[in-house]
């Protein structure tokens, strides 16, 4: 395999798909943070737009409809019986890629004689959360069933990450109900952020992703990252279910947290009460919380009676990794892929900035299928990798002594920087520094899936560059930045927004023109 000359690209053969349960970090035993607000569409008797969290109200719940656990269920298996009974007790561990020496990096494939063709049967298969049946669970079924659409675009959504999630539940052992849970927290958008700042699949607010080891600064945010998030998600569901030994009561701490379940079973044993989660008194959206992932996983388990048509996902890995050690512009790593730009930001939605960072050698995710091509326009490829230096700051040095440096002016690093006149910066700080002698920087900070890269080069093109848009009932900052490409701190910043309340009828400034539909 031919690599990029100076180490530029370090090819990975594929992802570890997974750590056994023993390799648990001591620190998911401390880690009682809540992953609060998820993001999903409005359900049955809630109010709200698309992204936030929906709150049904209160409604009968029949606790006598409630399957019991099947024994002996451990998130430590590597077998189930499930498996068994569908003939399906051999699993490939195929990698995500593999190296071939006169083909370059290729993508691995599933021996299908042992594998079901899609991903959706494999899901089947291995279903181990024990059924609730209750009104609530009826109710998000007719919801789920009466928004077809929906239901499709966020299939499709999955599509891109259902293979590599599964391998990791997989390798665990644990329930293949778990892949369908950011249908529940995040629609499978990658993009997705609560009012409580939870983002990503999986919704981890910022603390518990902190806890996780998720990397959250200004060029990263690995919440939205899905290698990075999933096998977080999975190290604190595991960690859950090994503190209740139970999935519902782990699934209900993953959305409310165990220091709030525990103290709620407490609450119900000192009266004598019992403590399974149907009997717990919980917020609305915890006790919805459940009932959604089951309808959910209902529909998938037989749309055809739902009158649901699932899109077709192979049991194949979507995607390869690809290691960087040098910095590279995002439009230009697309483009070096031939691949749309939205595409390989939902592939790579981790990054806070218009140029990926390489001293952290971070990890690019591509389509199987556009790798070669990848290599190959980047062997061809003579020009700058990207438009930007970056400096990391040393002690005593200033924005006035880097700028002279550099040749440019202390209020074009503010800007391509997010600096405000009383922001601080010290040594270790990196800097982003425009290349060539352009007199603005071009805007890169994004949190949405369109990268706003509009170069205001005087107060008449910033003016132009920027439209405005009236605020609707529902509507948040995080919103309204997602459905014009553009982040809420651009948005707070334009508009001289100190917090986050909104009034209706408030006219907002919207830098940019691309629209989001």
């Amino acid at each position: 395999m031919q690599l990029r000359p100076r180490g530029l690209w370090n090819l990975r053969a594929g992802v570890l798909l997974g750590r056994p349960a023993s390799s648990l970090s001591p620190l998911l035993a401390g880690c009682v943070m809540a992953l609060a607000g998820c993001a999903s569409v409005q359900g049955p008797a809630a109010s709200g737009t698309a992204g936030q969290a929906p709150v049904a109200q209160p409604g009968a719940i029949d606790a006598a409809a409630h399957q019991p656990a099947p024994a002996g269920f451990s998130s430590q298996r590597t077998a189930r019986a499930a498996d068994a009974a569908h003939g399906t007790g051999r699993r490939i561990d195929a990698p995500l890629a593999r190296a071939s020496s006169d083909e370059g990096l290729q993508p691995a494939t599933v021996d299908l004689t042992v594998q079901p063709p899609d991903i959706w049967t494999r899901i089947r298969r291995s279903f181990a959360v024990p059924n609730i049946d209750t009104p609530l669970v009826k109710e998000w079924e007719n919801f789920y069933a009466s928004r077809p659409d929906y239901l499709r675009r966020s299939a499709e959504r999955a599509g891109k990450y259902l293979y590599y999630i599964v391998e990791e539940i997989d390798q665990r052992g644990m329930p293949t109900e778990l892949a369908l849970l950011p249908f529940v927290e995040s629609s499978y958008d990658p993009w997705a952020l609560s009012r409580s700042q939870a983002s990503g699949l999986w919704q981890f607010i910022p603390a518990t992703g902190r806890g996780f080891n998720l990397k959250q600064d200004w060029w990263r945010d690995e919440r939205r990252d899905p290698i990075a998030s999933t096998k977080a998600a999975m190290d604190y569901l595991q960690y859950l279910f090994d503190f209740h030994g139970d999935w519902h009561l782990a699934l209900a701490s993953y959305n409310w947290g165990e220091g709030s379940v525990k103290r709620a079973m407490e609450k119900n044993a000192a009266r004598g009460l019992p403590t399974d989660y149907l009997s717990l008194d919980m917020p609305d959206e915890t006790r919805n919380y459940i009932p959604k992932l089951q309808a959910i996983k209902n529909i998938i388990s037989d749309p055809e009676a739902y009158q649901i048509s699932l899109p077709a996902i192979e049991n194949q890995p979507y995607f390869v990794t690809i290691t960087k050690s040098r910095n590279i512009d995002v439009k230009l790593a697309a483009q070096l892929a031939e691949m749309p730009l939205e595409e390989f930001k939902a592939l790579n939605p981790s990054f806070n900035r218009g140029v990926i960072l390489g001293s952290d050698e971070p990890t690019l995710l591509l389509p199987a299928d556009r790798i070669g091509i990848f290599e190959a326009n980047l062997r061809a490829y003579n020009g700058a990798l990207s438009s930007w230096h970056t400096h990391k700051l040393q002690r005593g040095e200033t924005l006035a002594s880097v700028a002279k440096k550099y040749g440019t002016s202390v209020a074009t690093l503010r800007r391509a920087n997010g600096l405000g006149s009383r922001s601080k910066i010290g040594a270790g700080d990196i800097l982003m520094v425009p290349t060539g002698k352009q007199a603005e920087p071009t805007l890169v900070a994004s949190t949405g899936p369109t990268p706003m890269r509009a170069s205001a080069t005087g107060s008449r093109a910033a003016k132009a560059n920027v439209r405005t848009h009236k605020v609707r009932k529902g509507e948040t900052l995080s919103s309204i930045a997602r459905k014009y490409g553009t982040s809420v701190n651009q948005l707070r910043s334009l508009n001289r927004i100190k917090g986050s309340s909104l009034n209706v009828g408030q006219t907002l400034q919207i830098p940019g023109t691309g629209v989001r539909g």
